[in-house]
């Protein structure tokens, strides 16, 4: 299930048609639609476009351009005289440099390169002779005739080293869905017998996904598997260990925590936000124990990786589903369903207040329930 983005899709046809074409960089968080977009594209633009996933390949400059050379349909061009004559990293890049750069399709016209997680040519920083890779790289894709569109989900970390890239380079910073977004996923998916159905469904995930696109497409799926059809009921379920709501978060989770530095004592600060949030830095190092000089490092490589905001000097999850599953899996023993129910309705209690007002269903006593008599309370426990 892929929401559609037709105005994403637009802003990118148009850079790539421009002259010369500018270089759209999709930004955005895990779950936030990256790869799908692409996929997106790939349809739109036909056979001229070659989708290379560098995060699964970047290991070696050797063994990323033997996966390119290998996968590609295209013309790969006769190399230059001299590049193997350098160290066999060196001469690694130098071939996928002049790959990218020079490609054609079978036809003979110009490659449109899908180049999803780009960032992650800096793996190759810790070989001989390619200190300077990401300025080489941009270099490439600027003189090449060749197109290209970027993904990364790390945004921080991206509008710090683009800062000073050429101006071909143009930040796409993917958005959360919007309500109506949602309601038209939800359609697609046969949710909700009728459409002011649909629409009450769609202000809840909406609310309880932050709009973002992974989320919600599991805590939708696992709502129409409900007979009750209950967000907030699925969403428990969704946060046991190994379902698939949960192995979402624990993949953002390990995955952003490992390209920072100092694993252990961000965890802890973690785990120590997501009992109580914003917290200043001087509550924090005092909860985790450390000096704040050492903690504001902490925190500052926690903000690069896009785990925290701050706001004001005070810090805070940047995803709070992602603070959910770590209040429920960051203790000694795994969560019982009376913690995961517990907790859900907590959350729905602290994120109903930012449904769209737009959506909302009429407050009468109509509203808890639809035209056959279905209970709408979405498992919420009165509070008075």
């Amino acid at each position: 299930m892929l929401a559609e983005r037709p105005a994403l899709e637009r802003r990118i046809l148009t850079a790539l048609e421009a002259t010369p074409p500018r270089i759209p960089i999709l930004v955005g968080g895990c779950g936030s639609g990256r790869t799908s977009l692409l996929g997106r594209l790939h349809e739109v633009l036909g056979p001229e476009t070659e989708y290379v996933d560098v995060e699964r390949i970047a290991t070696t400059p050797e063994r990323f351009l033997s996966s390119v050379m290998h996968a590609t349909r295209c013309q790969a061009p006769e190399m230059p005289p001299g590049t193997a004559d350098t160290g066999a990293a060196r001469a690694a890049f130098d071939r996928v440099c002049h790959f990218l750069e020079h490609a054609r399709t079978t036809n003979g016209t110009r490659v449109t390169f899908l180049l999803d997680e780009a960032l992650e040519i800096r793996t190759f920083e810790s070989f001989p002779g390619l200190r300077g890779v990401l300025r080489e790289f941009w270099q490439t894709l600027c003189e090449s005739p060749n197109r290209f569109v970027l993904t990364t989900r790390f945004v921080t970390r991206t509008i710090r080293l683009f800062r000073d890239a050429p101006e071909r380079f143009e930040l796409v910073h993917l958005p959360p869905l919007t309500p109506r977004e949602v309601t038209a996923t939800l359609a697609r998916l046969s949710i909700g017998d009728t459409h002011d159905e649909r629409l009450e469904l769609a202000r809840v995930i909406h609310a309880l996904t932050d709009g973002r696109p992974l989320y919600l497409r599991l805590l939708a799926e696992a709502t129409a598997a409900l007979d009750a059809g209950d967000p907030v009921s699925a969403l428990a379920a969704q946060m046991a260990p190994g379902a698939p709501l949960s192995m979402a978060c624990r993949f953002c989770y390990e995955l952003r925590l490992h390209r920072a530095r100092g694993y252990g004592a961000l965890k802890a600060i973690l785990q120590v936000l997501a009992t109580e949030e914003p917290l200043t830095l001087t509550e924090i190092a005092h909860r985790v124990g450390r000096t704040p000089g050492s903690t504001k490092d902490y925190l500052s490589w926690l903000e690069d990786v896009d785990l925290l905001n701050v706001r004001q000097k005070r810090y805070s999850f940047a995803d709070p589903m992602l603070r959910l599953w770590v209040r429920l899996h960051g203790q000694a023993t795994p969560p019982d369903d009376e913690d995961l129910a517990r907790e859900a309705q907590e959350y729905a209690v602290h994120r109903f207040p930012y449904m769209e007002p737009a959506m909302a269903i009429a407050e009468s006593p109509a509203a808890a329930t639809d035209g056959v008599g279905r209970d709408r309370s979405w498992g919420m426990i009165e509070i008075d």
